[in-house]
């Protein structure tokens, strides 16, 4: 080992220590270095490096996400430089482009993946959203506690016209459909979701368009977006919602389902623009207050952000016991890459540096006042 790679190594574990993180200790959330490479490549190149690095091997981690929970409780993102400055907002979703000729890049990007991976990540419906762990046992439970949450906050009745902005595979609409007796009209912007989605709900007065939610038209009784908003980019908050206003009914609701920051910030994260959601921005609750004002009364908020734990933790759980089912396009490589994003995410919400917010809004206010759903 060179004097360089000695003095990296020993300022990255003094770093880590006040995490109580030890380099190449036995304890679970202990990481593991395997090529002495990586402590002056993460000192200088931040969280790219890292990301890159555990894909490459040069690392390793028995748990990764009990290693990114001790590092976000400790505040080392925000408080320390190199390495630990280069992780922060490791796990949000991250600033955009927002362009409208850029709409359909996170569905090619990510969504459109393809539905063997999300089929053997995810519940029975194929819910990519957090679930509501609320005494749920299972996650095909969690998840469908989440989506009785949503139509129990939406009001749902029977002959209603919804609208689903990011419908995903169609699970909430179906869900919806079958259980409430509504219609719905669902949007996303990836043609793999579409096709299975369409396909998932032609039984059932449902729509699936392949659309960008700036071309919507129509009216709704209410309207819903799963997990999309962080899609959206803080530049184009305000023409979301007023899209979302002049699609819904006066006397109509709207739930907006988004992971949250407790701090507005602008700062992206290289490696999960490169590797995970491009085109992507997670939003503060004061960002989507301000872009709400005027528009609509805030009728409810309800942060739910310690389920995203054990969704995530799910996910993976999924994912490493069907590997050796899915197609050989999904590599070494890219497993240690997924496995990266759900466990670093799990540990971020594990440490509650990031939220799930559920807010209802209403164009005018409930009239005699919105009772809120737990």
């Amino acid at each position: 080992m060179s004097g360089m790679e000695g003095s990296a190594r020993a300022r990255f574990s003094t770093l880590l220590a006040s995490a109580g993180i030890t380099v190449d200790g036995s304890a679970p959330h202990d990481l593991r270095v395997h090529d002495e490479r990586f402590f002056s490549a993460v000192l200088a190149g931040g969280s790219l490096a890292l990301g890159e690095s555990y894909m490459d091997g040069w690392w390793s981690c028995e748990r990764l996400d009990a290693f990114f929970a001790r590092v976000m409780a400790a505040g080392l993102d925000r408080t320390a430089a190199g390495a630990a400055g280069g992780m922060r907002r490791l796990l949000a979703l991250l600033f955009p482009l927002g362009r409208r000729s850029r709409a359909f890049v996170i569905g090619e990007r990510h969504y459109d993946l393809g539905n063997e991976l999300f089929e053997a990540m995810l519940d029975r419906r194929m819910i990519y959203s957090c679930a509501y762990w609320m005494n749920a046992e299972t996650l095909d439970d969690a998840q469908e506690r989440k989506l009785d949450l949503v139509c129990r906050k939406l009001r749902l009745k029977g002959g209603q016209r919804v609208l689903d902005i990011g419908c995903g595979w169609g699970g909430l609409a179906r869900f919806a459909a079958e259980r409430y007796g509504v219609s719905v009209v669902g949007i996303t912007v990836s043609k793999e979701q579409a096709a299975l989605a369409a396909r998932q709900v032609r039984d059932l007065p449902v729509e699936i368009r392949l659309e960008d939610y700036r071309d919507l038209a129509g009216t709704f009784d209410a309207v819903v977006s799963l997990g999309m908003f962080e899609h959206v980019g803080p530049r184009h908050h305000r023409p979301f919602l007023e899209v979302v206003r002049r699609c819904l009914r006066e006397d109509g609701v709207f739930l907006l389902h988004t992971i949250g920051t407790a701090e507005t910030t602008a700062a992206p994260d290289p490696w999960i623009l490169k590797y995970i959601f491009p085109e992507s921005h997670v939003p503060s609750l004061a960002q989507i207050a301000s872009a709400a004002d005027g528009l609509f009364v805030v009728e409810d908020v309800h942060n739910f952000g310690a389920f995203y734990d054990p969704t995530l933790m799910a996910w993976n759980a999924n994912v490493e016991a069907r590997r050796a089912s899915l197609p050989a396009r999904y590599d070494e490589r890219f497993f240690r890459m997924w496995r990266y994003y759900l466990l670093s995410c799990a540990g971020t919400f594990r440490a509650r540096r990031s939220q799930l917010l559920q807010i209802v809004l209403s164009p005018r206010g409930v009239a005699g006042g919105y009772v809120p759903v737990r």
